[in-house]
């Protein structure tokens, strides 16, 4: 049982998933700095907006709607109203991370693994197809063990 269990956690998936979990974390600090303090000073000095968090959609509402409560509770969202800008906040914080991952983490580490393992030369040909089924057979093979076709 715990043999199974050490095959299952030493598995390179999950090894992969767990560092993939706990590098996201430590980059999500990083690039939410990088896409409040910087892109978004960016986008608003050439768009003019300094965040797209206040793009709303009106969808009209086909029921009746209640009043409001009052006051507002935090993060209180009216009916009809989509907040498209939140959306394209996090894609861009997303994209961020993302992209940091990719270049700090998956390129250096394919290098890597390059220069460990380098490719083989692929070893001498040992066998043929044969052409009346198409199966793979021992170059020194006089029939197919398959179809029993003879082959030259």
């Amino acid at each position: 049982m715990l043999k199974g269990f050490r095959d299952f956690i030493l598995r390179g998936n999950v090894v992969d998933l767990a560092v993939a979990v706990i590098i996201g974390a430590a980059f999500g600090a990083i690039t939410s700095s990088v896409t409040a303090d910087v892109i978004t000073p960016l986008i608003s000095a050439l768009i003019g907006t300094p965040d797209f968090s206040s793009l709303v959609i009106h969808v009209p509402v086909l029921h009746s709607v209640p009043p409001p409560p009052n006051p507002l509770p935090a993060g209180y969202i009216a009916p009809g109203v989509v907040h498209i800008g939140k959306l394209l906040n996090a894609l861009i914080n997303f994209l961020l991370v993302a992209s940091a991952i990719y270049f700090a983490i998956v390129l250096p580490m394919q290098y890597m693994m390059k220069r460990l393992h380098p490719q083989e030369a692929p070893g001498p040909v040992t066998t043929k197809k044969c052409p009346e089924c198409l199966s793979e057979i021992p170059l020194e093979a006089k029939r197919c063990s398959h179809c029993a076709q003879l082959v030259a």
